[in-house]
């Protein structure tokens, strides 16, 4: 099973920079795409052979969320149950025989660190929430989890110390997700690998010089481990400032 996830920095704009030959080229069983920037109503969208799921933040042009799959879900539901959090359009669950898969888009702590306080919130009770998951089946969760864990995922780490994305509390909140029972897929699978980012700053030729962050993720349930047969990043795509990343499952 081939899973996608995209922050397409708005879907709308993503389509006139080449999205659906994107689409078609990765071929996905399920395709997860983070900051679709949509109210509904305002795409039609055709993907012969996908069921398509949204949540959308009651903000015009703002956030959202959205799953199409060739597998027809079991169960679907749209945010974590927490009032507080659940007018943004940020999380779809999608429940199928095996496991559930959970696609995310994290709040940003923004300039100034303004969002911190309520970030720090929002990273106690979507754990819990997957947690509350994991109880029934294991979890595939994927998205812009808006953090760059380890140095080893920022091109300049001394200089992007406690900016947004790379705070000591955003990260640490990170550790204390994978040593509740999930796994990093990629760096399980490439635990050494430099140079592998995800997104990259639309200032100072950033992309084109590599100088960038991977906070898109695919992180499973430790059960799932022995079924990750591979996790990429395929920063060969364009059309955002983020690019898709993959994960294989047997």
């Amino acid at each position: 099973m081939k899973l996608i996830s995209w922050n397409v920095n708005g879907l709308r704009a993503a389509m006139g920079k080449g999205f659906a030959e994107s689409f078609d080229r990765l071929d996905a069983d399920v395709f997860c795409l983070q900051e679709t920037k949509l109210q509904e109503g305002q795409i039609d969208l055709q993907l012969p052979g996908y069921h398509q799921y949204w949540n959308y933040a009651e903000k015009k042009g703002y956030s959202g969320v959205a799953v199409f799959t060739r597998r027809v879900p079991d169960d679907v539901r749209r945010g974590i149950g927490v009032e507080e959090h659940d007018h943004e359009g940020r999380v779809l669950t999608l429940a199928f025989a095996d496991f559930y898969l959970v696609c995310c888009y994290t709040p940003n702590s923004q300039d100034g660190l303004k969002r911190l306080d309520y970030r720090m919130r929002w990273e106690d009770d979507f754990r819990a929430y997957l947690k509350k998951l994991e109880q029934s089946k294991p979890v595939v969760l994927c998205g812009d989890l808006n953090v760059a864990h380890e140095e080893i995922d920022i091109k300049n780490p001394k200089s992007n110390r406690m900016n947004a994305g790379f705070t000591d509390q955003e990260r640490a909140k990170m550790t204390e997700l994978l040593e509740s029972g999930f796994v990093d897929t990629f760096r399980a699978l490439h635990p050494d690998e430099t140079g592998a980012y995800s997104w990259w700053s639309y200032r100072f030729h950033a992309r084109e010089n590599n100088a960038g962050w991977r906070i898109d993720y695919f992180i499973v349930s430790e059960a799932l481990r022995p079924r990750v047969k591979e996790a990429t990043i395929h920063n060969e795509v364009f059309g955002s400032d983020h690019c898709p990343v993959g994960l294989e499952l047997e």
